[in-house]
């Protein structure tokens, strides 16, 4: 059974017998996880083993897993700081700023790996404008060079961790005020000014080899009246031809309210898919996942098959006991602890 076109997450921190029925579903394709399913690094080790035993291929599994206040694991995880310190010091020192990058990149895959995550939806690429409620310090800076040289970097760590990127929120969330996960935000700008600015960090990596993209839940009415997750205009006309973009496209979570305007669940996860998205998340209501399983009607394309296999992490990651002897791994967890001001001890 191949994979199918929708990632949902599950209820604790072991499997029930509803999680996997749905994850048995021909539909699901990826698993999303969240603080809640995580008690300690040996059950999420388990829950991962559990998830991916389920089906074969194994399903992807993922987590919201940046830094800052976006960082799903804690106990016995190194605290990545935000992504706006890198931003920062890259003021003072680019060459510094890049190799903790780097090495915050490579400890956030390799610490994910070691338990079984396939990838992160990180590293966040939107402009910093400094007004996003949603936003924030998880931005890089408001400079479309430092933005690159920076996630660029955090990629490169991200690949020798056995892991690969995922940008968002295209074509740029960072200007609007409002917060995507409670509101339907507007961004009135004209495309020419989104495309000097927002879209220039997705160009630069997509042409570095950026695996995977997620749009965001924002409406630009001055290029169509859809957010950029249902809009064919933004996946196909401006990401896949103009961006020539051959990656992975995911949606954001379909149950915030900023995809709400795309009607119920299966209609909306229709609208995405038809605009272009490979694979659909839907995080947080178990009730509309049930609905959508039975509902939606979708064949999946080879090419999505395709792209969505070039994320299963890489296949024999070092244990978290390997990393722990790496020289060169805890010297990087201690230069990029301090910077997520980490507890003494680093790997408690």
């Amino acid at each position: 059974m191949s994979l199918g076109p929708v990632m949902l997450d599950v209820v604790g921190t072991e499997l029930t017998a509803d999680d996997i029925k749905r994850l048995q579903h021909p539909l699901v394709g990826g698993v999303i996880l969240f603080a809640r399913n995580f008690e300690n690094c040996v059950q999420l080790k388990a829950l991962t083993a559990s998830i991916h035993a389920v089906r074969q291929p194994p399903l992807l599994i993922a987590v919201d897993h940046e830094g800052g206040r976006v960082q799903r694991f804690r106990d016995g995880f190194t605290k990545v700081p935000p992504m706006r310190e890198f931003g920062k010091i890259w003021d003072i020192d680019r060459k510094k700023a890049k190799q903790l990058a780097v090495e915050a990149g490579w400890i956030l895959a390799a610490e994910l790996r070691a338990h079984g995550i396939d990838f992160s939806f990180t590293p966040v690429l939107d402009m910093d404008y400094g007004d996003s409620l949603v936003i924030g310090d998880r931005a890089f800076h408001s400079n479309a060079t430092a933005i690159n040289e920076l996630a660029f970097s955090l990629m490169q760590g991200l690949k020798k961790g056995g892991m690969e990127a995922v940008g968002k929120h295209f074509p740029g969330h960072g200007f609007v005020v409002a917060d995507s996960h409670v509101s339907i935000p507007i961004d009135e700008r004209e495309f020419d000014e989104i495309a000097a600015n927002d879209m220039q960090p997705f160009r630069q990596m997509i042409d570095e080899g950026l695996a995977a993209i997620m749009p965001a839940h924002v409406i630009y009415p001055k290029v169509d009246d859809k957010p950029a997750g249902f809009s064919a205009k933004w996946l196909q006309k401006v990401l896949r031809e103009r961006l020539g973009f051959n990656g992975v496209i995911f949606s954001d979570d379909l149950s915030m309210e900023g995809a709400t305007v795309g009607g119920d669940v299966t209609t909306r996860s229709l609208a995405a898919l038809n605009a272009g998205c490979d694979m659909v998340l839907l995080c947080n209501r178990p009730d509309l996942a049930d609905e959508l399983l039975a509902k939606l009607e979708w064949k999946m394309p080879a090419l999505s098959i395709l792209r969505l296999a070039r994320m299963h992490g890489e296949r024999q990651p070092l244990t978290v006991d390997a990393l722990h002897e790496n020289g060169e791994f805890v010297a990087a967890v201690k230069r990029v602890g301090l910077l997520g001001k980490a507890e003494t001890d680093l790997f408690a």
